[in-house]
């Protein structure tokens, strides 16, 4: 009998001003920490990738975001280690980019992020996770899936 993966769903946002994107740097989350990466966090069941994006959006930045604003731009099916598992996951991370909202983006979450920045999309820094520059660099190039880990 086949027994199925089970897969951890992702939700990250691609915030872009003036050909730059909003990023925060992970601390205290044992995970990447002093990295650079994008507002994200897991889906909730019962929650579609766009309505975990505004929770996450509103949670981490707090902006209030409209989910029929946010356009798809990646999917990333990525596998590896994280911090907490004790085993390899797998993990669909849903991209999706806002370029415009009301208001401005501040840390609600200071305990697990330190620094929110906003970087030329082309000139992001050199402690950018890299399968966020990774995905960074498709979004750019326009491809719409990729994969990390495999």
């Amino acid at each position: 009998m086949r027994t199925y993966y089970k897969l951890i769903p992702v939700c990250l946002l691609i915030l872009m001003k003036d050909e730059k994107v909003l990023l925060l740097r992970r601390a205290n989350t044992g995970h990447e920490d002093g990295n650079w990466g994008l507002p994200s966090g897991h889906m909730e069941g019962d929650e579609s990738a766009r309505a975990a994006t505004v929770r996450e959006t509103q949670e981490e930045i707090g902006l209030i975001v409209d989910q029929r604003e946010l356009e798809l731009v990646h999917i990333l099916h990525k596998r590896g280690t994280d911090a907490g598992e004790p085993k390899e996951s797998e993990r669909v991370c849903f991209f999706f980019a806002l370029t415009e909202w009301s208001g401005e983006p501040i840390n609600n979450e200071p305990d697990k992020c330190d620094a929110l920045t906003w970087f030329p999309i082309n000139a992001l820094p050199e402690n950018t996770i890299p399968y966020i520059r990774q995905v960074l660099e498709a979004y750019r190039a326009g491809i719409l899936y990729s994969e990390e880990g495999w």
